[in-house]
């Protein structure tokens, strides 16, 4: 088979990151609120996984339970962090050096800016487009509408996946190939720890929204505490109610009783007028 590196002790070969696009198409079918993509991308790359830990059963394991953390990005750029992740996965089964932590930490350190760049382009310029060149013809009653607004969009987007899933696994390859040999891949894994725990942050304060209408005096000399709490550091309630949940994930706390839980205290909150 044609290799997509020219290191020939390379597993991937360029059919296995075939199958990885193919299995890209569905990665928004189990999409839900906890981990959001994480079944869709384990499930795109473990066909992978399985070949690259193929006598190894624990490792395999390991691999699949880890790629069961949480996981969102735009999904038509999704096939290119696989590339990256199942190179490195190569690696990690032939390295017993190898941080293992730090293939989680380059997936967190990818969704954010790739995400952006993904949104913008297909979200909010190519998808557009498409509803604006369909929706015109489709209003002058034309078949051509709906027909052109699928290929406009979706063309551009299955050429886009498949070139991700190439280049991200050709692109792991050699990169981390050079920065093992030049002894760089501490800091490289280090760098990407400490960017996946920007983008969470960013996360955080994006996704999790908690605030509270209690002010300190009467009338129009009061002062919210909310004002005061944003002044020491934006999204403050976001961030502890983050790490309530994350404690009690930490004791296997069942997710079905914290949403049970949050519904109930946010009801209660609401209606004393502690949170809004």
């Amino acid at each position: 088979m044609t290799k997509t590196s020219n290191n020939e002790n390379t597993v991937i070969t360029k059919k296995d990151l075939k199958k990885m696009f193919w299995r890209s198409l569905p990665m928004e079918f189990s999409w839900h609120y906890e981990r959001q993509m994480h079944m869709g991308f384990c499930t795109m790359i473990s066909a992978g996984l399985r070949k690259i830990y193929k006598d190894d059963p624990e490792g395999l394991k390991k691999a699949l339970h880890r790629h069961l953390e949480f996981f969102n990005i735009t999904p038509h750029i999704s096939s290119f962090v696989g590339g990256i992740t199942l190179a490195m996965e190569e690696m990690n089964a032939k390295k017993e050096d190898f941080d293992e932590s730090s293939i989680n930490a380059v997936k967190a350190a990818l969704m954010g800016p790739l995400s952006g760049i993904g949104d913008s382009i297909m979200l909010g310029t190519l998808r557009v487009i498409a509803v604006g060149v369909g929706t015109s013809l489709a209003l002058q009653g034309s078949i051509l509408g709906p027909i052109l607004f699928l290929l406009i969009f979706n063309v551009p987007a299955l050429i886009l996946r498949y070139f991700c899933a190439m280049k991200g696994y050709e692109l792991g390859v050699s990169y981390l190939e050079k920065i093992q040999k030049s002894g760089l891949m501490q800091k490289f894994m280090l760098a990407a720890a400490i960017l996946g725990v920007m983008v969470i942050g960013g996360m955080t304060n994006e996704l999790v929204t908690v605030a509270t209408p209690l002010a300190i005096g009467s009338g129009k000399a009061a002062t919210k505490i909310q004002t005061i709490l944003d002044g020491i550091m934006p999204g403050m309630l976001g961030l502890v109610a983050t790490g309530i949940y994350y404690k009690l994930l930490g004791k296997k706390v069942n997710v079905m009783w914290m949403i049970i839980g949050t519904a109930i205290i946010g009801i209660i909150c609401a209606q004393f007028g502690i949170l809004k």
